[in-house]
């Protein structure tokens, strides 16, 4: 089927990348969310982002502008109702987004695919929550969306075939890569980066390592461009709690069970760069280490 208007719902990190590529490669783009304040905040990330593309000559002055300009904003969910394809890129919690899925799918068209931007929950479960469990898929962009060349897609049980065509077809129009994944928790990226995250806290929680000396280990003793740490800020603590729960829940193994370090640092609410906080201090000139 032809795709030509897309729904993004949540205007966060994930979002906003998302509305940008999908601008950019000529799509038709409504963001959604629940807060105004977000979306300005979104168009503002999107305008920048673009601008430096601009720069470094990625793009022309005048695809800026075109992409751009294909962006609307709306704070009313039933305004995605048109949309061809619809992404929810909400907060990575089951219950929300089964709420979003509900509310959104009685003003859904027949043929509009529905997709979730999840980085671990079991896409079946989601679809068989929807009208539609066939054109439902999981969608998983990596972050920064503009920057990163991988979209993990992932079929329910219940996904046909026409859907998983056009979504890989979609993605292939956006210049990226797909990797296929089967639907079990955390997929692949996650599956095998977040232990890794987590396995780094518990490192730092036995005593083993400061966490300079943890980061600075990975990077210059396995070549990985950001230490785990790092990482994990970068991320967000909540959403590397999130995903160890999801994978501890889901296969039952106490090799995923989270680490306390990591579940005291989200309840004191220290979730990495964008509180500000986390494994370091963002809110000096330079970060610096909080353990």
């Amino acid at each position: 089927m032809q795709v030509r208007t897309v729904g993004v719902i949540g205007a966060g990190q994930m979002g906003n990348g998302i509305a940008h590529v999908f601008a950019l490669s000529g799509y038709d783009v409504v963001l959604n969310d629940i807060s105004a304040e977000a979306l300005e905040r979104a168009k503002g990330v999107i305008a920048k982002n673009l601008d430096r593309q601009v720069q470094r000559e990625k793009i022309t002055a005048e695809e800026r502008e075109t992409a751009f300009a294909r962006i609307s904003t709306t704070t009313s969910l039933p305004d995605l109702g048109p949309t061809d394809l619809v992404i929810e890129a909400a907060t990575e919690r089951e219950a929300i987004k089964q709420k979003i899925f509900e509310d959104l799918v009685p003003h859904l068209r027949p043929h509009t695919i529905l997709t979730t931007n999840t980085s671990s929950i079991s896409i079946t479960r989601l679809a068989s929550r929807t009208d539609r469990p066939e054109k439902f898929m999981g969608l998983h962009f990596m972050n920064p969306v503009p920057v990163m060349q991988l979209v993990e897609l992932i079929r329910g049980i219940a996904t046909d075939d026409e859907t998983f065509e056009t979504m890989l077809a979609i993605v292939e129009s956006l210049g990226k890569t797909a990797a296929v994944a089967q639907d079990f928790p955390a997929f692949i990226v996650n599956r095998i980066l977040v232990p890794m995250i987590n396995e780094a806290v518990y490192t730092l929680y036995e005593g083993v390592g400061s966490v300079t000396s943890i980061d600075e280990s990975m990077k210059l003793g396995a070549n990985h461009p950001m230490g785990p740490l790092e990482l994990a800020d970068f991320i967000g603590l909540d959403t590397c709690l999130a995903i160890m729960n999801v994978l501890h829940e889901g296969f039952g193994d106490t090799k995923y069970r989270p680490c306390p370090l990591l579940t005291k640092y989200v309840e004191a609410g220290w979730l990495g760069r964008k509180a500000k906080r986390g494994f370091y201090d963002y809110r000096g000139e330079k970060p610096v280490p909080t353990r």
